[in-house]
Parts: C-alpha cells; sequence; structure tokens
C-alpha cells in the first residue's frame, strides 16, 4: 500500500479498534490459478500474538480456503470511515482555484501466516465468539445456543476457520492532513453537512488529525 510519510498511521492500538469497528475484511489470497478475494468478517484476538490474530470462516464450497491451505499468500483489508472530497469545501478554491476533488479514507491492511481449522469445537467458539461480539449491545441478544444443538452440528459442517496471525499491518489514514489549515477546516464543516455515517466519522477523523476546533 502507498503510504506517504502525511498518512501513515503506525499505532498499533488505532489500528486494531478499525478493524474491531469495522469487522467486514477482504480476504485476498493468490496462487498458481490467480488471485481470489472474498469479503468476510473477522474477530481480532489482539493478545493472542504481539500484533493481533484474526479468526473467521468461510464456506466449505468457497475454493479460497482450499487454497489457503496449500500455502498460499494472504492480504486482509479493513476499510474505514471515507468520504468524497469536493474542492468547493477549500478555501483554497476563493483564493486560487488551484484544487482538485479528492477521496479521504481510513484503511488498514494485514499480512499474516494462515492456518485453516477444520476442527468442530473450534467452529464452534469461533461463531460463538462473533455472534456475541455483535449481539451483545442489542437490547435482546441472539445466541448461538437459541438455535437446536443438531441444525448447529448440521452447519458447522458446512463451513471451515481460518486464523490469521498478524505479521505485517498497516494504516493509512488519509484524511486531509496535507491541507492548510483553513483547508481542514472547511472539509470538516463541508462533511458536517452530509448525511452519511461515514461522512460524520470522517469529519471527526479531520478534526482529530488536523488538530481543527
Amino acid at each position: 500500500m502507498y503510504q506517504p510519510p502525511q498518512f501513515r498511521e503506525d499505532r498499533l492500538d488505532v489500528m486494531q479498534a478499525l478493524i474491531a469497528a469495522h469487522p467486514l475484511g477482504l480476504l485476498i489470497s493468490a496462487n498458481v490459478d490467480g488471485i481470489l478475494a472474498n469479503p468476510i468478517p473477522f474477530q481480532l484476538d489482539a493478545a493472542r500474538s504481539a500484533k493481533g490474530t484474526l479468526q473467521a470462516h468461510l464456506s466449505r464450497a468457497n475454493p479460497q480456503w482450499k487454497a489457503l491451505s496449500e500455502g498460499a499468500s494472504a492480504l486482509v483489508v479493513f476499510q474505514g470511515a471515507q468520504s468524497y472530497v469536493t474542492p468547493s469545501w477549500y478555501e483554497t478554491k476563493r483564493e486560487t482555484g488551484k484544487v482538485v476533488p479528492t477521496w479521504n479514507y481510513a484503511i488498514v491492511q494485514i499480512r499474516g501466516t494462515v492456518r485453516v481449522m477444520d476442527d468442530a469445537d473450534w467452529l464452534h467458539g469461533q461463531i460463538r465468539r462473533l455472534t456475541e461480539m455483535q449481539e451483545g449491545t442489542r437490547s435482546e441478544p441472539w445466541a448461538v445456543d437459541d438455535a437446536p444443538r443438531a441444525f448447529l452440528d448440521a452447519q458447522i459442517k458446512g463451513i471451515v476457520g481460518l486464523e490469521i496471525e498478524i505479521t505485517e499491518i498497516d494504516g493509512k489514514w488519509k484524511v486531509s492532513q496535507n491541507r492548510p489549515e483553513a483547508d481542514r477546516s472547511g472539509v470538516a464543516q463541508g462533511l458536517d453537512t452530509e448525511t452519511s455515517w461515514s461522512a460524520a466519522d470522517m469529519a471527526e477523523l479531520v478534526r482529530l488529525y488536523g488538530r481543527v476546533e
């Protein structure tokens, strides 16, 4: 990933927080047959290894797990807040007109050693933890044990687990840090007028990283 110094984010806790907040990662692998990519939800165990360990599962019918079991390299991409930035928000537009549109985003890429997990107990634990992670804040959370055990056992037979110990993790927060202060302020204020949740999150990042009031 291209990382100009002003956009690089090296703090492990910040990158892990993005993964936790946006757990749907794009799993990418390559082997002699080509490149495969699948979006799947991951659970991050931050304490499992020095940089954290990702756990997930794939459908047994998905050929990617077989490629991974044969030693294919793997990359996982997690996308955080993102938003189009119009030049109309820049003070520089009014001063010189020398501006162009851009796109702001926060993103984490990880590489790691992949282990394919085909153990029923491991898979039961993984889907339980993943479910609790998503259901925990609901007023009436659904639990894995709400489903009949025989039904769950049948579902488990249709999936294969993945465990990825993170060996490399890179973060890029492109949030207008390269713009003059007046432009950063204009971007934050402009994003405040947008209606998407991602725009609101991006406005917060522009203020935080750009030290905008």
